[in-house]
C-alpha cells in the first residue's frame, strides 16, 4: 500500500491486571506543534521506508520508553481521518505480557497513563456533541452537523481521532455500542 507523508500509525497496546484490560494513552507535551495537550495513543508519522506496525513500535519506544520486543502484534483498527490536521491514522493494536515500565519523553510526552477498558464502558463516561463547520457539508447530515466522541477518564478529556478509536475498540472487544447519552446498548 502507499502511505502519503501525512499517514501516521499509533499502537494501542494493552495488558492484563487484575483480571481487566487495560490500554496505554498519553498526553501529548503542550509544546508540540499539532495536537498539543491532547490525548492519544503513542504514534507518529511515517518514515520512508516504513510500515504502519514499524512506526507504531518506534514511536512508542521513543515517546514512552516502551521495548518493542515486549510487543505482539494483535491486528489493527480501521484507519481514522483527522478534522484538523487531515492526517490519515493507522491503528496497530497490540498485546504485552504484564504492566510495561513507561517512561515519558519530556519533549513529546507530558504524561503517560492506563485505562481498563471496564473504565471507559461506565455510564457517564461517554458522551457525543454534534458540531458544525463553517463551509463544510457532511453526506448524510441534514444540517452539516458530525458527531464528535468524548470520554472522560482519570482525569481526561479524550476526544477526537483517539475517542473514535477507542469507540471502536469498545465496540469490539465488549460486544457494545454507546447511545449517544452514553448509556451502552448491545451492537445487537
Amino acid at each position: 500500500a502507499a502511505f502519503t507523508r501525512e499517514t501516521a500509525a499509533v499502537l494501542a497496546a494493552f495488558f492484563e491486571e487484575d483480571g481487566e484490560a487495560r490500554v496505554i494513552l498519553t498526553r501529548r507535551s503542550s509544546g508540540l506543534r499539532t495536537h498539543r495537550g491532547e490525548v492519544s495513543f503513542p504514534g507518529g508519522r511515517l518514515d520512508p521506508g516504513e510500515g504502519p506496525a514499524q512506526t507504531a513500535l518506534r514511536e512508542a519506544e521513543e515517546e514512552v520508553g516502551l521495548d518493542p520486543a515486549l510487543v505482539t502484534p494483535a491486528g489493527w483498527l480501521h484507519p481514522v481521518l483527522t478534522l484538523v490536521s487531515a492526517s490519515l491514522i493507522m491503528p496497530v493494536l497490540g498485546t504485552l505480557a504484564a504492566r510495561p515500565v513507561l517512561v515519558p519523553s519530556p519533549a513529546e510526552v507530558e504524561r503517560v497513563f492506563d485505562v481498563s477498558l471496564s473504565e471507559l464502558a461506565e455510564p457517564g463516561v461517554f458522551h457525543e456533541e454534534h458540531w458544525q463547520v463553517p463551509g463544510r457539508t457532511l453526506p448524510g447530515s441534514s444540517d452539516g452537523s458530525f458527531p464528535v466522541w468524548f470520554f472522560e477518564v482519570s482525569g481526561e478529556m479524550i476526544w477526537g481521532a483517539t475517542a473514535r478509536m477507542l469507540y471502536e475498540l469498545l465496540s469490539m472487544v465488549l460486544g457494545a455500542q454507546h447511545s449517544p447519552d452514553g448509556a451502552p446498548r448491545s451492537a445487537g
